[in-house]
């Protein structure tokens, strides 16, 4: 990943997981918790595509696991979100750009209740069975339902912040005026190598009319003497 995905990844992540934490988690909605960190990598992987979606949900996961107050054993969400992120960016076009906002939408629903069956999955192989206590089916929807709500707010400036990073105009614009620089250092030199070569060139041709002008004139004397 280059160094702007990377600086523009990890201040949202960071962002996401703080209001996550903080905000979110107090508001105790019935059934799950809005998942602000799942949108922020589904917005990220449908610009930088299913490496760059991988590798933001992994990121993602890890920095959750590791952030208090989590519960759960480190690597579980990473994995999660690994997997949901890679999903998330085979539908990435080919000009970064959504023609829509029906794909996103679907691909919201379609994560939350993945990252849902996938985290009760892990869970299941580790010995954790709070799911089957809260309810799955409750689970799932209130999954869906609370990350469908906040996803407009959220995915759409997530999505134009990415692609906006990604362009990067400032960069563009010293790499133009950089390659001005080279093309006119470039015009510069080039002109005065050839100034000078012409002039070199007009002395060389002007020096050797009057020698041979000379030449000419000694022989003509030289006649004129005979």
């Amino acid at each position: 990943m280059r160094v702007n995905r990377i600086l523009l990844s990890s201040a949202l992540v960071v962002v996401a997981l703080v209001l996550q934490v903080s905000v979110l988690s107090r508001l105790h909605l019935p059934g799950a918790v809005p998942d602000l960190l799942l949108l922020t990598v589904l917005g990220l992987a449908m610009v930088y595509g299913h490496v760059g979606g991988a590798l933001v949900g992994f990121g993602a996961g890890l920095l959750a696991d590791l952030a208090p107050p989590a519960d759960h054993a480190a690597g579980r969400y990473a994995l999660v979100l690994c997997v949901i992120g890679y999903l998330a960016g085979l539908i990435k076009p080919d000009n970064g750009r959504l023609k829509s906002a029906t794909g996103p939408m679907v691909v919201v629903v379609v994560a939350a209740i993945g990252t849902t069956l996938l985290y009760a999955g892990v869970g299941a192989l580790v010995g954790d069975t709070a799911a089957r206590h809260v309810g799955l089916g409750s689970l799932l929807f209130t999954a869906a339902l609370y990350d469908l709500l906040l996803a407009p707010f959220v995915v759409p400036g997530i999505m134009a912040l990415a692609r906006r990073a990604e362009n990067d105009p400032l960069a563009d614009t010293n790499s133009q005026a950089k390659k001005a620089d080279i093309s006119s250092g470039w015009l510069s030199g080039g002109t005065g190598l050839r100034i000078g070569g012409q002039r070199g060139g007009f002395g060389g041709l002007k020096g050797k009319a009057v020698k041979a002008r000379t030449a000419r004139a000694g022989r003509i004397k030289g006649v004129k003497r005979l």
